[in-house]
């Protein structure tokens, strides 16, 4: 069965493109909607999308392969996000991926077989003066050291926030 947008998804469509002064500037803000709804875009959602806003499906698709905010496939409740960029790089990055794809059995892009995790890495995540920094999910962890890293996986296989002790 094709994908449909909802008549909700639709209604708030309709209101987020009155923002704009064409249609098909809404893009983005209709894809992080999207997202919201499933926890991804899909593929069927891309295409639907398209055709809502009278676009080229390789625009849609263009757009969501290029932004690193842009899930194409279900998370893990934790998604870890690397950053890979010179400076975290240079403070150990590298080393830290390696202890989570070793300490978590998956490599970068994959969830854990329990859906508990998902490890990406990503390019900038805009903290160089405190790193090495892991994104989980919307919290930055910052100056991190194995130790660190490795406290912050317990706490979050155990339900723990980290952040609200």
């Amino acid at each position: 069965m094709p994908f449909k947008l909802t008549e909700e998804f639709k209604a708030k469509a309709a209101h987020i493109c009155a923002r704009y002064p064409r249609k098909d500037a809404a893009l983005i803000p209709l894809l992080q909607e999207l997202q919201g709804q499933a926890g991804f875009v899909a593929e069927e959602a891309m295409d639907a999308l398209a055709q809502y806003l009278e676009l080229p499906y390789a625009r849609v698709k263009g757009v969501v392969t290029f932004y690193t905010m842009f899930n194409r496939a279900p998370l893990g409740k934790y998604h870890l996000q690397v950053c890979r960029n010179i400076s975290c790089h240079m403070a150990g990055a590298p080393a830290l991926l390696g202890r989570l794809k070793e300490k978590l059995g998956i490599a970068e892009g994959e969830t854990t077989k329990d859906g508990l995790f998902t490890l990406s890495t990503v390019e900038c995540l805009g903290a160089c003066g405190t790193a090495p920094v892991l994104q989980a999910n919307e919290d930055y962890f910052e100056n991190l050291t194995p130790e660190k890293l490795d406290a912050l996986i317990d706490d979050l296989k155990h339900g723990k926030h980290p952040l609200k002790r």
